[in-house]
């Protein structure tokens, strides 16, 4: 199975190659917050998308322009992942070798945001002071009067999926999870799955989110999960650090089209990458906190290399979850000492420039592990000036390193427990 095609969206900018320039430059994507005001929450500052306007990306911008962020992110990255691996979009009879009928869609994306303004007005002006109780009945009427139908049927987990399939005419399986943190990831993981079924030849895949809204940024807030370090945004995201805070809220798109070899080399497409492994697994544990011993990670490593027919001893980088949370990077470390033992193998986390974009993040960070591939350069962990010494392994602080890779680990590990590991091969030119 093998990757040609990749598209991106996030706050360090609007495609592959800006973006990999910044990430291996260090640069933070982190500025106050501009979507809401957020000027009375603990946290002020996310990772925003800036400057994105829909209609650079494609011709037939009218059938998305009231997408959710999320959604209009997911079109332009896909826009580019089909245009570089020769799939036409946007036409009713394409001429690219591949069945529709056999080209499917896997996301993992995320809840959008609800019609904030008129949602919360309607809550406001039925609560009734006397009884000091929710009248729904009135809600209900003032919302039906408020709220658009349009904006309400988009915020839906699924209507990325929906976008890219009206851009492409894909016809196969169409499917879309919500595993937290892991999910595109795990698209990626079962869309290879898929592919290796013979139910299909090629598959759409990775993710999208934006949960940079008043209730989602509140919603970390709570859960004491986001930094709150409003004097310094741009050094605020810190894996491995011991001055963490908690992650940086980011949003974005990365899609990635992946097809199996015979399909790829049939079609004349260039493979930039294999996608040769991948494992997931539950904690079976907590909602928020990971188990203590790690032992979803653990499991879900090992069944990625069993999958690829791989040691530990074989991998030569791992891109972490490295959210810059103490636990997760606490408890990523023990994982990767349980499954490396003693051998020091690279790990960085490129959420030190990019924040963490939820739903999106394993997909984005995919991307950055195909481009390390080709350039044969591990990305840096950015602001990593002051490692937690608790925490022993190399985490490539700050600045890009040379070196020879031919399989790359990368982790995604979500709220609920939900590990996803797959690994990467260069694939050979």
């Amino acid at each position: 199975m093998v990757i040609t095609g990749m598209g991106i969206v996030c706050p360090l900018g609007h495609d592959v190659g800006q973006v990999w320039r910044a990430v291996l430059a260090g640069t933070s994507g982190a500025d106050w917050i501009r979507i809401f005001d957020a000027s009375t929450y603990p946290t002020r500052f996310d990772a925003e998308v800036k400057g994105f306007d829909i209609r650079r990306f494609v011709s037939q911008a009218g059938f998305h322009l009231k997408g959710n962020r999320g959604c209009q992110f997911a079109v332009a990255a896909a826009a580019q992942a089909c245009r570089q691996a020769g799939i036409e979009i946007e036409t009713s009879r394409p001429d690219d070798g591949i069945d529709r009928r056999r080209l499917g869609i896997y996301l993992g994306s995320g809840e959008g945001s609800v019609d904030n303004e008129t949602f919360f007005d309607a809550i406001a002006r039925s609560w009734d002071q006397q009884t000091a109780r929710m009248d729904w009945t009135r809600w209900a009427k003032i919302a039906l009067r408020s709220q658009d139908p349009i904006h309400t049927r988009e915020q839906e987990p699924h209507m990325p999926s929906w976008h890219i399939a009206v851009l492409t005419g894909a016809r196969g399986p169409a499917r879309t999870c919500l595993t937290a943190c892991a999910a595109s990831t795990q698209a990626v993981g079962e869309a290879m799955m898929l592919i290796r079924s013979g139910k299909v030849d090629a598959m759409i895949s990775g993710g999208c989110h934006s949960m940079i809204h008043p209730m989602g940024v509140m919603g970390f807030n709570r859960l004491t999960a986001l930094s709150t370090r409003n004097d310094d945004p741009k050094t605020a995201s810190r894996p491995f650090s011991a001055s963490r805070d908690g992650f940086v809220i980011g949003e974005g798109a990365a899609i990635l089209v992946l097809e199996s070899l015979d399909c790829a080399l049939r079609r004349g497409a260039r493979p930039l990458a294999e996608i040769a492994g991948y494992g997931n697994s539950a904690d079976a544990f907590r909602v928020t906190d990971m188990h203590e011993q790690g032992r979803g990670p653990v499991q879900a490593m090992q069944a990625a290399l069993q999958d690829a027919g791989l040691s530990p001893d074989q991998i030569d980088y791992i891109n972490a979850h490295g959210t810059g949370t103490i636990e997760n990077d606490q408890i990523e470390t023990l994982a990767i000492k349980t499954v490396f033992g003693q051998r020091r193998v690279p790990v960085s986390s490129v959420k030190g420039c990019m924040g963490h974009l939820i739903g999106a993040a394993g997909a984005a960070e995919i991307v950055c592990c195909v481009m390390a591939l080709q350039d044969q350069v591990i990305p840096p962990t950015a602001n990593l000036h002051d490692q937690d010494p608790r925490l022993d392994l190399d985490y490539v602080p700050l600045r890009p390193r040379p070196a020879r890779l031919i399989n790359i680990m990368k982790e995604s590990f979500g709220f609920g427990g939900q590990n996803n590991v797959v690994i990467i091969r260069r694939y050979p030119s």
